[in-house]
């Protein structure tokens, strides 16, 4: 007998500071390790501030090339300066010789400067860009990532991180993967939410968050992916909460439900403790949320 595929959700916000985190590691807490977890913000990860994972695994996340000139064999040429659109070569005057060198932020990888050199004087190595991991929680197992600073390639070690939740989940017949989503609409988010079952909108009642909150529902309505809208904090200004509504109609998505404020998720975090932990009333209002999100996947 086959096992059943595991129902991956995405929650996702348009911008940072929704809440986003904070309801995913509630989510998580309230099903009881039947959940795989998989914080997909890669450049800026802090799902596991609240879910104190215990790293069972780490391993190097190797991703893209960066150029490097030996000096020893370098003849001055100047090919790889002049054919590099990138302006990551630098012309250096050292004495009575002109040295090249490769400026590694600039340098996208891309490998003319490689291809043109006649001395074959570069090496052009693959970059290790991070770390990702498989830890244990007591919500059940979490896959998350980090990069180094100034990294790149962030698509693909979100992918990488699902494809390890999936494994995880499949292995362990668990019936649930949980996603927290980076913010925006770029390439990791779009590495994200890709193949998801159904994604959760986490947005604000703000100018900026309903922008952004339609900025992520175009993309979501682009890979034709069921969706649901939770409004946090929609007491802060019922007016542009009404239009989030309104614009949720347009494209579609389902109106879940919405949050008010409540100074409990401030606490929760200060507390290292999703808020469903600290605050009965937001534990019942979350199960209510979960339940209605079982029902369209």
């Amino acid at each position: 007998m086959s096992k059943k595929k595991s129902k991956e959700i995405i929650v996702l916000s348009g911008k940072g500071g929704t809440g986003k985190t904070s309801i995913t590691a509630s989510l998580a807490a309230l099903q009881k390790k039947q959940a795989v977890l998989a914080d997909c913000d890669v450049d800026a990860a802090n799902l596991h501030l609240l879910l104190n994972p215990s790293i069972k695994q780490k391993t190097p996340f190797v991703s893209g090339k960066l150029a490097k000139i030996r000096q020893e064999d370098c003849i001055s040429c100047g090919l790889c300066l002049e054919n590099c659109r990138f302006d990551a070569i630098i012309q250096q005057k050292l004495l009575d010789k002109v040295v090249f060198t490769v400026d590694p932020i600039e340098c996208e990888g891309c490998g003319v400067c490689v291809h043109f050199c006649p001395a074959k004087a570069i090496d052009f190595d693959e970059q290790e860009c991070g770390n990702w991991m498989i830890s244990s929680t007591k919500y059940g197992p979490m896959v998350h990532a980090k990069l180094h600073i100034g990294a790149e390639n962030s698509g693909k070690l979100v992918s990488l991180v699902r494809n390890e939740a999936r494994k995880l989940a499949e292995e362990n017949n668990i019936p649930y993967i949980l996603v927290d989503g980076p913010p925006g609409i770029g390439c990791p988010v779009i590495a994200s939410l890709t193949g998801s079952d159904f994604v959760l909108i986490i947005t604000e009642p703000t100018l900026s968050g309903r922008h952004d909150f339609e900025r992520i529902l175009k993309l979501v309505k682009h890979f034709k992916l069921p969706s649901a809208l939770l409004i946090n904090k929609w007491d802060l200004n019922p007016e542009i909460a009404a239009q989030i509504e309104e614009t949720a109609h347009e494209y579609g998505s389902i109106i879940l439900d919405s949050i008010p404020y409540d100074p409990a998720f401030t606490k929760a975090q200060l507390s290292v403790k999703p808020v469903v932990e600290i605050s009965p009333i937001l534990k019942d209002k979350i199960e209510i949320i979960w339940e209605k999100i079982t029902e369209y996947i």
